[in-house]
């Protein structure tokens, strides 16, 4: 069988804020020359939107830029940031940090917190209105290439294949979706976009990226416990002063907050568990007192980029780019990365828009690094370039250093520090590391994973293919479990990898697919790299309202 072929001017994948905002840019470029372009954009959750998990405080500054009017239009951006705190905690205590010694990085004013979901599904409508064709419920399962070895558009995974590979009674092949410049937006660790770094080396010159996995939940809380606004930033405990990592709570509108914690993935204890830190930190007074009384309403979990602007990979080769959080443009600094995805989406658009109208397709489009370079966001992480660095040798240490980098050198350091080795093989031995006792969840305030999980409406149909791919079904228990304890039992956030034993007490490790929320966390923490995260079929996965 053939698969069927659909021809556009461009074909974007991913259906967040930089694809999106790539695809609303191409088309006001059109309107303003009077040309008919066609763009296509398909996200693999059932409906923009639905698959989108972020913290999140937005920076207006790329929103304002691409519709100016989006207050007017009804933009879903609410609640106005009225107050900053940022705390050191220890296990009972809290030592608040006034905003006068915090860097600038770290103040909020004139941003807003929002649901980047619902910010997609806004951004979906201003884009069909313009003319974007969206697709939403089919995942760009491959990428396509003509006889030059240039991208030539993406394919979309098959619907109705069974568990063994085979096609089921309601099978369908995938389509292709061809175009003149194919745009990559899947999020952190993007299935395709890990592919096109590798194969056009497009890392080579770039150190290692480093992650974070950040785990949110919604609640509802007590009025007289809300304050529409304020915003909470927390270091230190549950994590040790070795380990990056730290806590928020971010009070939206009608009652509700978002509270979450991130923690980087290039810790070196096999026995730490993000998830069960998250639940500790939610034990705090300082976050306890928000939540005592409330109700807990979603859940989800995603990984995100942490590595700056020295990590960043080229973003275009022939025939494609990378944009957002595909190619790692989050300031995690800043604590945000929604602004620095519509920045770029729109930069490359422009760029795009250009080669077309010189007649040109499928080559490399350079303007787009070239004005990034050029803007206003290559100046803000250019200044934060050293957070992660720093970071990364200790909350106090790091954090007197880059408060130097920032205070004093107001970003302008004469050096730049270098990440030297992937998160994944940091990981040490478990037999050199201490156990961590982490307590049972109460069911009120802390919560197990599959509870968790339920509240993410995550839903995969079990009778197909696995989309967590292993190389080698060995390792998990002759490396992994042997060497580093099973580490995917915990770091995994929804209870996706456990080990179980046989009558005869021979461990092997089942994978649990449809409990995946699609962090990426297992493909990129993996100490031996054996795990791949594919794409599931088209519209699987968690149904995220309001995150």
């Amino acid at each position: 069988m053939e698969r069927e072929a659909m021809e556009f001017d461009v074909v974007i994948v991913g259906g967040g804020p930089s694809g999106l905002a790539s695809a609303i840019r191409l088309k006001q470029l059109a309107a303003e020359k009077g040309c008919e372009i066609s763009v296509c954009l398909i996200e693999k959750g059932a409906e923009i939107g639905t698959h989108i998990l972020s913290g999140a405080v937005m920076d207006p500054h790329a929103l304002s830029e691409l519709l100016p009017n989006w207050q007017a239009d009804g933009a879903p951006l609410k609640a106005p940031v009225s107050e900053d705190r940022f705390y050191i905690f220890s296990e009972t205590g809290a030592l608040r940090i006034p905003n006068a010694l915090l860097p600038g990085c770290f103040h909020n004013e004139g941003n807003y917190i929002i649901s980047l979901g619902n910010l997609c599904r806004w951004l979906g409508e201003q884009a069909e209105a313009l003319g974007v064709e969206i697709y939403p419920g089919f995942a760009g399962a491959e990428v396509l290439y003509d006889d030059n070895g240039a991208v030539r558009g993406v394919a979309t995974g098959d619907m109705g294949r069974l568990r063994d590979g085979s096609e089921g009674p309601n099978f369908q092949l995938g389509m292709e979706l061809l175009g003149k410049y194919t745009f990559f937006a899947e999020g952190c660790r993007g299935h395709l976009g890990k592919q096109l770094i590798k194969k056009f080396d497009l890392d080579r010159d770039a150190n290692p990226q480093t992650y974070g996995i950040g785990l949110k939940e919604l609640w509802e809380i007590q009025p007289d416990q809300h304050q529409t606004g304020l915003v909470v930033h927390s270091g230190g405990w549950p994590m040790d002063t070795a380990n990056y990592g730290g806590g928020f709570l971010y009070h939206l509108e009608n009652n509700q907050v978002a509270v979450g914690f991130v923690v980087g993935l290039g810790y070196e204890n096999p026995h730490l568990s993000p998830y069960e830190e998250f639940q500790r930190f939610k034990t705090h007074p300082t976050i306890r007192k928000f939540l005592e009384g409330g109700k807990r309403i979603a859940y989800g979990a995603r990984a995100l980029t942490a590595g700056g602007l020295q990590s960043l990979p080229q973003t275009v080769f022939p025939g494609g780019v990378l944009i957002g959080d595909d190619a790692g443009f989050l300031n995690a600094a800043r604590i945000k990365g929604s602004h620095c995805a519509l920045k770029t989406g729109a930069l490359a658009a422009e760029a795009c828009f250009a080669a077309l109208q010189a007649g040109r397709c499928q080559d490399e489009l350079t303007a787009y690094p070239e004005a990034f370079r050029a803007s206003w966001l290559y100046a803000e992480l250019h200044a934060t370039r050293n957070f992660k660095p720093w970071m990364s040798k200790g909350l106090k240490f790091g954090s007197l250093m880059f408060g130097i980098d920032q205070l004093l050198l107001r970003g302008k350091a004469p050096w730049t520090l270098h990440h030297t080795a992937p998160d994944y093989a940091k990981l040490q031995p478990a037999a050199e590391c201490p156990k961590i006792d982490y307590p049972k969840p109460d069911g009120v305030l802390t919560f197990d994973r599959l509870s968790s999980v339920f509240l993410s409406s995550t839903h995969h149909e079990e009778d197909q293919p696995c989309h967590l791919h292993l190389k080698d079904a060995n390792v998990p228990v002759a490396v992994n479990l042997a060497r580093y304890d099973a580490p995917e039992q915990r770091f995994c956030p929804a209870g996706v990898y456990e080990i179980l034993r046989d009558e005869n007490d021979a461990p092997r490790l089942q994978i649990n697919g449809q409990n995946c929320v699609h962090c990426k966390t297992c493909d990129i923490k993996d100490p031996t790299q054996n795990i791949t995260w594919v794409v599931p079929q088209g519209g699987e996965g968690p149904t995220y309202p309001n995150m």
